[in-house]
């Protein structure tokens, strides 16, 4: 089984939309057998569903995500755990274990809202601290 997460210094990125790379970790029998960095280049929601979905990524754990990609993501077959926050690596080993927490409503509506003003990040953790998580 393949497992993405978007992170930014080992903790899940808050933002799905704007993430720059994921962390793919591939699980045999509970254990990693591999870990890789993947960038998320250029695009949208939807480009970032094809891209795991073609890196055979089958579960996404994040943070805060809309509902487009929440569609992308389904419509790629691939099952999504949000409102996660933490370390990608404890929140893997937590999803191996069946003990992650997650929110199964989880959605980031903050868009039209906060983009584009000033004091708005979407790095460093700023998105989600909150609003975007859990």
């Amino acid at each position: 089984m393949k497992i993405a997460v978007p992170h930014e210094n080992g903790m899940i990125f808050q933002h799905f939309g704007h993430s720059r790379e994921f962390k793919l970790y591939e699980v045999e029998n509970g254990s990693f057998t591999k870990i890789e960095i993947l960038p998320a280049g250029a695009g949208g929601h939807g480009a970032l569903a094809t891209l795991l979905q073609e890196h055979g990524a089958e579960v996404l754990i994040c943070g805060g995500i809309g509902d487009g990609a929440k569609n992308a993501l389904q419509q790629a077959g691939i099952r999504l755990f949000g409102g996660v926050t933490g370390s990608a690596d404890k929140a893997v080993a937590a999803f191996v274990a069946n003990a992650l927490e997650y929110d199964p409503n989880v959605r980031c509506d903050h868009h039209d809202k906060e983009h584009g003003k000033v004091g708005h990040t979407c790095g460093d953790q700023g998105c989600g601290s909150g609003h975007c998580g859990k």
